[in-house]
């Protein structure tokens, strides 16, 4: 089987945010519902990836893997759920990414990378290298570069030659790091739920 692994990134530690993000209440649902729900709506697997330490909700039916401690890196995560995947792509999602779309999954998911090995979205010339599809072959280089922890997960990642996948709604990468951040993602999921009655919110 081939088809890619949903995985929800959940092993930051969110301390701008007040709390654990997996955890945190956006519109009386956990943060790390969202991007969990839509990858598993689109993908059909899913996996979290988390810290031993990392407080979790409860999470019946979803797999965890349980990254090393150190180092606190996001591309931690990403490595890790490489290896556990077994050979399969991964398509990851951070989990402060709570409006991204089955829309947009569906593109890294389904984007012909060529001879890149990895996919990423990107709008108003940011990317995010938290959301994207990453092949079984970028597993080697990500490892080397997570060796020299003090660069930013933009340039590891890039170092890939991604293929880029451009998003119309740029809102769609906007991810939570505070509690003004919170009020802007309830915003964003109400103006869905208006001019899309199907979105859950």
């Amino acid at each position: 089987m081939n088809d890619p692994i949903g995985v929800v990134l959940a092993g930051g530690a969110g301390r701008r945010l007040g709390g654990n993000k997996a955890t945190v209440k956006l519109a009386g649902r956990t943060l790390i519902s969202y991007p969990l729900d839509v990858l598993w709506r689109t993908l059909g697997a899913v996996a979290v990836v988390a810290k031993p330490d990392s407080e979790l909700p409860a999470l019946p039916g979803v797999t965890v893997w349980i990254e090393p401690r150190e180092p606190r890196h996001p591309l931690t995560g990403i490595v890790h759920a490489l290896r556990c995947a077994n050979g399969r792509a991964v398509v990851v999602c951070a989990t402060d990414l709570p409006l991204v779309s089955e829309a947009l999954i569906r593109s890294l998911a389904e984007a012909d990378a060529g001879a890149a090995s990895a996919v990423l979205a990107w709008a108003d010339g940011r990317i995010q290298p938290s959301l994207g599809r990453y092949g079984s072959d970028a597993l080697e280089p990500l490892a080397r570069a997570l060796e020299r922890p003090d660069r930013a997960l933009t340039e590891m990642v890039m170092a890939l030659r991604p293929k880029l996948i451009e998003v119309s709604d740029a809102e769609e990468l906007f991810n939570v790091n505070t509690p003004e951040d919170l009020l802007h993602a309830r915003a964003g999921l109400e103006r869905r739920r208006l001019t899309q009655p199907n979105v859950k919110s």
